[in-house]
């Protein structure tokens, strides 16, 4: 942190916060409200005069409450930058004559009560989230005690009482009489992997922090008694295993099983009752103190900056990359990287790795002081819009801007825009072209596939990016599936309009298939619910229309699915063998008949 503060390249806002994100990849506004912090932070030296005279004392943040601090204070020992800051809130000396005992105690006239927060506007190229994270909080979990026993700590607490810089100077103390306690209990998976209470994932971090802490109080106190209560122990990081069998040979005791009560004894020691599911009994344990291993939550910011980049969430909370695989660190926003636990729960060498990446793709992107795009965007005609804004609500990177009150045209960012389609096949008065992938282009492909034998062909709609790539898998892979299946290429599934698939029932086509990637796996974040919705829309109107519904499939298959692309294939053809001409005449007269109506 020193070295970035002392780098001439980087900006460092310290008690800001981001109000507003305006613009786009290369061009993004950024708001930014800057605290008063009522020290001049320039002449400040730290000297710690000023919180030697406050007579105000408040719980430590930093300390997670073990210790007090003044309401004038460091926000932590290594805070950069190296100066004093006053809680406007808790402080008794914005009206000086009440206390103004600090600022007669800085000699250098650092203080100022007259400072105010400021608005700053910083115009950047590209964005790097990094919102870190929230501690769960056990006290809802009452079997727990915590908050009601004195000596139930959780893992955060415990770390800063054993660390070297924390209150009691890294000697380990029972909070109750501050003597040291000759047992102590770890409880795993608190607020982790509990569809009751907490979050339904693991956090990542607990087992081995659990780890890390009976392997210190090992290296100290050898003679002390240690317990870790767990589900399973999830070492799966280089050389983490062996930290687990060293812990184990040290002499912690390991027992698989969560304690289901605890209660307090006079003594101010702790009785846990869990049942061990290695031996099947239950046994009760006596301990001086009892530490929850918590687990992580997403900050309390990313719902706002969510809504302020337009990005998207996991179910756990977390935000969402754009593709697990190909782009683990870039969001859905072109020109938004993410690192650390803004993006799930990881540890510190994850946290660096996914950092050092995210500042990588910000370097390629941005390096040549120009952004370059796929020629595969979307236009719009400005005569045909209507302004019904249909088209900004489907686009998944808000490419895409429309006043609706205005009656303004849609405006398409190019910059923004990743060529999908799903705006063009959802907008009803076909106000938009997707370049190179026109409704006309895909018209004259299914003219073309339909003109000769049509009963005998099966059109496939495929995405680009997996049912594509599957077909092509199914190839090289030397699958046999019937040859009459004849794929059309879409960059998403998303671009099938509707008319597509109702202009192939008119040419004759016995059956036809959509197909992309799988839920919750699309290349374009969620452009194929969508094309799902889209084709549920067509089933009820053909069932209306008394069309077999079947007749129209949907499937998500993958790019490594190419056995599976084989397997639809020829379920496709035994259900196009199961269609009649006399079906295929009725429907294109159905079809015929409905489109000569006004």
């Amino acid at each position: 942190m020193t070295d970035a503060g002392r780098h001439p390249g980087i900006t460092l806002h310290t008690m800001s916060e981001v109000v507003d994100i305006q613009g786009y990849v290369g061009n993004f506004d950024v708001k930014i409200l800057k605290r008063a912090r009522y020290v001049d932070e320039k002449e400040c030296t730290a000297c710690g005069d000023c919180a030697e005279a406050c007579p105000v004392v408040r719980p430590d943040e930093f300390n997670v409450g073990l210790s007090s601090r003044k309401a004038i204070y460091t926000p932590f020992p290594q805070a950069v930058p190296s100066a004093y800051v006053i809680n406007i809130n808790e402080c008794l000396g914005h009206n000086p004559s009440v206390c103004a005992k600090c600022l007669n105690a800085c000699e250098k006239g650092c203080i100022n009560f007259h400072m105010s927060d400021e608005e700053i506007v910083e115009k950047v190229g590209s964005i790097v989230v990094a919102t870190g994270l929230e501690p769960y909080d056990p006290t809802e979990l009452d079997e727990y005690g915590y908050t009601r026993f004195e000596n139930v700590l959780t893992s955060l607490e415990f770390e800063r009482l054993i660390n070297a810089g924390g209150p009691s100077k890294g000697e380990l103390v029972r909070p109750s009489d501050r003597n040291l306690p000759e047992s102590i209990g770890f409880i795993q998976c608190v607020g982790s992997r509990s569809a009751r209470k907490g979050s339904g994932y693991c956090s990542n971090v607990c087992c081995m922090n659990t780890i890390k802490s009976s392997l210190v109080l090992k290296e100290h106190y050898p003679d002390i008694n240690i317990k870790v209560f767990y589900i399973d122990i999830r070492a799966f990081g280089k050389g983490f295993e062996e930290l687990h069998m060293r812990s184990r040979r040290l002499g912690v005791n390991y027992l698989r099983g969560l304690p289901g009560t605890v209660e307090e004894l006079a003594d101010k020691s702790l009785r846990v009752a869990v049942e061990n599911t290695s031996s099947g009994e239950l046994e009760y344990h006596k301990l001086d103190m009892l530490v929850l291993a918590i687990g992580i939550k997403p900050a309390q910011s990313t719902q706002k900056i969510r809504e302020m980049l337009g990005l998207q969430l996991s179910s756990d909370g977390f935000f969402l990359e754009a593709h697990p695989k190909l782009l683990p660190v870039d969001a859905a926003t072109r020109g938004v990287f993410y690192a650390g636990c803004a993006e799930g729960p990881k540890d510190i060498k994850e946290s660096v790795t996914q950092a050092t990446a995210a500042a990588g793709r910000a370097i390629r992107l941005m390096h040549k002081g120009e952004i370059s795009t796929e020629p595969i965007t979307s236009e719009v005609i400005a005569d045909k819009c209507n302004s019904c804004g249909k088209c900004a609500e489907v686009c998944p990177y808000n490419a895409i801007t429309v006043d609706v009150k205005k009656k303004t045209p849609a405006v398409v960012n190019a910059a923004a825009c990743t060529g999908c389609g799903t705006c063009a096949a959802e907008c009803p008065f076909g106000a938009i072209i997707m370049n190179h992938f026109t409704d006309e282009q895909i018209i004259n492909q299914i003219d073309a596939l339909m003109e000769d034998r049509p009963q005998e062909k099966v059109p496939v709609f495929a995405c680009n990016w997996c049912s594509y790539a599957g077909a092509d898998f199914a190839g090289v892979s030397r699958l046999q599936y019937p040859s009459n299946m004849h794929i059309i290429r879409v960059m998403c599934s998303g671009r099938v309009n509707n008319k597509f698939i109702w202009h192939a029932f008119l040419k004759g086509a016995p059956v036809i298939l959509v197909s992309g990637c799988h839920i919750g796996d699309c290349h374009y974040i969620d452009a194929n619910h969508w094309t799902e919705k889209r084709v549920k829309k067509v089933w009820r109107r053909m069932e209306k229309l008394g069309i077999r519904p079947e007749r129209l499939q949907l499937e998500w298959i993958s790019a490594a699915e190419g056995v599976r692309f084989a397997e639809i294939m020829r379920k496709m053809e035994n259900l196009r063998c199961r269609v009649s001409s006399r079906e295929i005449a009725d429907t294109i007269k159905i079809l015929k008949s409905r489109k000569k109506k006004p």
